[in-house]
């Protein structure tokens, strides 16, 4: 049987397979509250047979939104709006997982679709972004952020824990930490966006301090049975790749140390000037690299959205999980589809019965 296929334990939560649903932003949310098109949205993916659904980048604080139009975790009001589609996604099947973040100078951006850059200062929509250092992104997120002060960063890192206990009491049972991207927790750690002459500047200790406090502090409060998992950026593909992923694998390290269960193994994206390889599973080797270097469990996206990729990075031992996004959305039973595609013997794998019906009869 394909190894994509097998039950995956970590701490006290088994997945169905490897099959994974990364955080995927919907921009549908208003004021942080989601609505019925992220009960549809999630019902239907956990369906599908993935073992695992994330729920996407969910803010911590208001400031941390990437778009008006993302989900927020910052009050009861807004944690217990998830309670249906946990409930969902359980029913289904599958783990209930949710991605807490916050956006740092990539906030206050209007939605994709509607040009994925800086909101005018002169609209209301928008705000004050902030940063460990006033540097602005640059292309299309121009908006210079304001410094974040010691007392900022002691405030952040409680929205975290604060946002996690949330997460905790309503049912999720996977928690992953935003640390990549360039978003707030990434820009910390870069060289690029963190300029500070302070203890959370300089070397890559005092870079790594913001990472490791929020994951020590979110740790204590986050049920040590349950699997707590970062998703960090170990390069940029800016033209110093080793010396970054070093400094990373270094810190991934330190995350397991510090009690996280799992790393998914992504990009920087700090700055804007790159040249990343695209093509499929071009993380693969480097997820295998962090999975070894750093004994630690993986998983990772870009590009593993084929049945034969994502069943060969398992088999290959790059990959623990493997997260499939838009092939899901093109497809929200991409796993009955991998399934069939890898001749899966049907008892390990599910489909509601008034599809199985239909689907394996004719």
């Amino acid at each position: 049987m394909s190894a994509l296929f097998q039950p995956y334990k970590l701490k006290d939560v088994t997945l169905r397979n490897r099959i994974a649903i990364p955080p995927m932003c919907q921009y549908m949310a208003v004021d942080g509250l989601i609505n019925d098109w992220h009960l549809a949205h999630y019902s239907t993916l956990a369906r599908g047979g993935a073992g695992l659904v994330i729920v996407e980048a969910t803010a911590v604080a208001p400031e941390g939104r990437i778009t008006p139009g993302c989900t927020g975790i910052w009050n009861a009001e807004l944690a217990q709006a998830f309670v249906p589609v946990v409930q969902a996604i359980k029913k289904a099947g599958a783990v209930p997982g949710i991605q807490i973040a916050h956006a740092g100078r990539k906030a206050s951006a209007n939605r994709p679709w509607e040009g994925d850059d800086h909101i005018d200062e002169s609209d209301a929509r928008g705000w004050q972004t902030i940063a460990p250092s006033a540097i602005a992104f640059g292309k299309g997120l121009p908006k210079q952020p304001r410094a974040m002060t010691l007392d900022d960063i002691a405030r952040v890192r409680q929205n975290f824990v604060d946002a996690a206990v949330r997460a905790r009491d309503v049912g999720f049972e996977w928690l992953e930490l935003h640390f990549a991207h360039g978003y707030l927790a990434q820009s910390f750690f870069s060289e690029h966006s963190n300029q500070r002459d302070d203890i959370y500047g300089g070397s890559v200790e005092n870079r790594a301090r913001f990472l490791l406090e929020t994951l020590r502090s979110v740790r204590e409060v986050w049920p040590e049975n349950l699997p707590l998992t970062v998703r960090f950026g170990v390069l940029e593909y800016d033209g110093r790749d080793e010396q970054t992923l070093l400094e990373s694998i270094g810190l991934v390290r330190d995350f397991k140390k510090s009690g996280m269960d799992m790393i998914s193994v992504s990009i920087g994206f700090t700055i804007p000037q790159t040249s990343i390889p695209w093509g499929p599973a071009f993380l693969g080797p480097i997820a295998e690299r962090v999975r070894r270097e750093a004994d630690v469990p993986v998983s990772s996206a870009w590009g593993f959205g084929t049945p034969e990729i994502a069943s060969r990075v398992v088999e290959e031992e790059q990959l623990d999980l493997v997260m499939v996004g838009r092939a899901h959305l093109a497809n929200p039973h991409w796993a009955y589809y991998a399934a069939k595609e890898l001749k899966v013997d049907r008892a390990s794998w599910t489909l509601p019965a008034p599809y199985a019906h239909w689907l394996e009869r004719y």
